[in-house]
This record gives structure tokens, sequence and C-alpha cells, in this order.
């Protein structure tokens, strides 16, 4: 079978330790272990330059393979990240043969394919669009934790606005956490198109809320609040990001 890459380089990522098979000619090859700090890392990345090695390449295994990426490709090494599933397809491995030796073999026969990978600017910036979502939808499940506070207490608000989000909601729940119970006062924090439902209004914030349930809405907004607070930085960040990526 024609070889590709007479000195190439597989790895095998695990969380604590990385197995590495180098071909350094066509019928030599060697073995080693590394850890996965970022010293040990870049102990394999001065392994794999005084070998010459023309191309590395690992398995997209699940988020242990970003770390060791972003270093080696920080030294200038050439790689190549491969699904697992394609590997596992290709025909003819011996049942004794290494995972990180039977990676090099078929990228020193270009039977494997690279899967893309985009810029690290790009990976970054996918990583926090990624967590924004997260958080978007933590701040949607403590919004939920609230409607069932209030439906708990009889109080309800969710019955007349759309959003127990809006201003209006939010001042009137901060109003309740500070002691405040009287619906008719409540109804005074209403804005906008929410007056014109006044007397629906005061019928759903005539409830029964005790201390108890002052202090879950209290927390319950904090932690609003810090999402809130977390997804207008991440808004910022990612906005910086992306005229970065833009001009790379």
């Amino acid at each position: 079978m024609e070889v590709v890459y007479e000195r190439c380089c597989g790895i095998d990522v695990h969380k604590n330790m990385l197995m590495v098979c180098i071909f350094t000619s066509v019928r030599k090859k060697e073995i080693r272990e590394f850890g996965t700090m970022t010293e040990d890392i870049q102990k394999l990345a001065e392994w794999i330059k005084e070998t010459n090695c023309q191309v590395a390449a690992m398995e997209s295994t699940g988020v242990y393979w970003k770390p060791v990426y972003n270093i080696l490709e920080s030294e200038g090494i050439e790689l190549i990240v491969v699904n697992a599933q394609h590997i596992k397809a290709v025909p003819g491995r011996k049942t004794d043969v290494k995972d990180a030796e039977w990676i090099a073999d078929l990228v020193r026969h270009g039977l494997v394919k690279a899967s893309f990978v985009p810029s690290r600017e790009q990976r970054e910036l996918r990583e926090m669009v990624r967590y924004r979502n997260e958080i978007i939808n933590e701040r949607a499940r403590e919004l939920n934790r609230i409607q069932a506070v209030l439906e708990g207490a009889n109080i309800k608000l969710a019955s007349v606005v759309s959003d127990i989000s809006c201003k209006s909601s939010m001042e009137i729940l901060h109003a309740i956490i500070d002691g405040t119970t009287d619906a008719e006062y409540l109804c005074t924090f209403a804005k906008g198109k929410l007056r014109d439902k006044i007397p629906e209004l005061r019928k759903a914030l005539t409830g029964s809320i005790g201390f108890h349930q002052m202090q879950m809405l209290k927390l319950q907004l904090e932690h609003i609040d810090f999402l809130s607070k977390s997804i207008e930085e991440m808004d910022e960040d990612i906005k910086k990001k992306q005229n970065l990526v833009k001009n790379v």
C-alpha cells in the first residue's frame, strides 16, 4: 500500500493520558505515553518536532482533544482531527494494534479524512455563543420557578401578562419581596398597555403570599438579575469576537 506520509504521528486521547505513536520511517515506529497537563503536551510537541513529523492526527474524543490541539497548533505542528466512527469503520485492524498506532498507520497511508476544525477565534466564538444559549435557557427555567412560587401563593400574574419578565412584572415582584401584598398598590406599577387591564390585574394579584414565598422570590429574582447581567456581558464579548473573526 502506498505510503503518503513517511513520518507521521497518531495520538490516542484520554482524559488523563495520551498514547502516541510516531512512524519515523517506513518500518520504524516508537510509542510513548504522555500526561495531559500543559507541560506534558509541550514535551509531546518537542518530540514531534524532533522527529520531523510531517503530520499528527488524533480522534475528536469529547472535549479532551481541544487542549491538545490548541497547544500543538500554537507550536506550528500540522494537525488532523478525525472522526472516531470513521476510524472504527476502516477494515484491516489487528486486535493487538494499539489505537495510537492504528491512527498513525491510517494517516501514513492516507486512509483518514480530516474533520473541519475552525480557527481558534471561531472555536472560542462558538463556545461563547453555546454558553450564552445555556444561560438564556437557565434564565427561562428560573422564570418558570418564579411562576411556580406565585401559583403556590395564588398570585395569577401570568394570567394577565404575557411575559412575567417584563418591566411591570419585575417591579411588581420586587415590591412583593419588599413586603407589599396590597393588590391595589401593586397595580400602580403597571405600565403601558397593562394599565388597560387594571381590574384583571387587581384580581390576579390578590393572593395569599407569606414570608416563605417572599424569601423564595427574593433568591430567584437575584439569580435572574445575575443571569441577565451575564447575558449582557457575553453579548459585548461576542460582538468583539465576531469582529475579530471577520478581520482574521
